[in-house]
């Protein structure tokens, strides 16, 4: 998926059945360790390239990389046939708490209650988070659902978060053997 804007320029490669390898690039030190995050607990093989106007903040590299990746989702399952297509994830990072779970629905929508906002972590606004996952839902065109249980260091806090991204995505996408066509009950998402 690529995304050039006058703002971003935007390449990202996704394989769901990769072994945890990420290459990232987005100019944002912090961001990039997230993404290295959800590509190893995941275990996905993720490749990002963004290059974007950081003199004024992160927003709009953390905004375009999630619109990518996203699409990249929705690319990847298709219509999802065989796939568990529900995911959800509880994951403590020391003091923090994360619940994330996940419906490759077909229907977006994205939820957020307890994350850190406001916050600097080595030039990273840690209103961010939400962004990035607002944007990966509504063009991944799935249900997300994030909530800080128990927050603390924000370091710690948005890590728990990817994490448990992470690991919900992965439980999601992951095929069921019982199950050979869509993984609804109306046959069709």
């Amino acid at each position: 998926m690529e995304r050039q804007t006058r703002e971003t320029a935007v390449a990202v490669r996704l394989d769901l059945d990769g072994t945890g390898r990420a290459d990232i690039s987005t100019g944002l030190g912090f961001f990039d360790h997230m993404l290295e995050l959800v590509a190893g607990h995941g275990l996905f093989d993720l490749h990002v390239e963004a290059q974007g106007d950081l003199r004024t903040g992160g927003h709009h590299t953390v905004e375009d990389v999630g619109i990518c990746l996203g699409a990249a989702v929705a690319q990847a399952v298709g219509d999802k046939a065989g796939l568990n297509r529900y995911g959800s994830m509880l994951v403590p990072m020391d003091e923090s708490l994360a619940l994330v779970a996940l419906d490759l629905s077909g229907r977006a929508y994205f939820a957020y209650e307890g994350g850190p906002v406001g916050e600097n972590i080595a030039g990273f606004d840690s209103g961010l988070v939400a962004e990035f996952f607002r944007a990966l839902a509504n063009n991944a065109k799935m249900t997300l659902h994030v909530r800080v249980l128990a927050g603390g260091d924000v370091h710690h806090t948005i890590e728990a978060v990817f994490k448990a991204f992470a690991k919900a995505l992965r439980q999601a996408v992951t095929p069921d053997p019982r199950l050979g066509g869509i993984p609804s009950t109306k046959g069709v998402l």
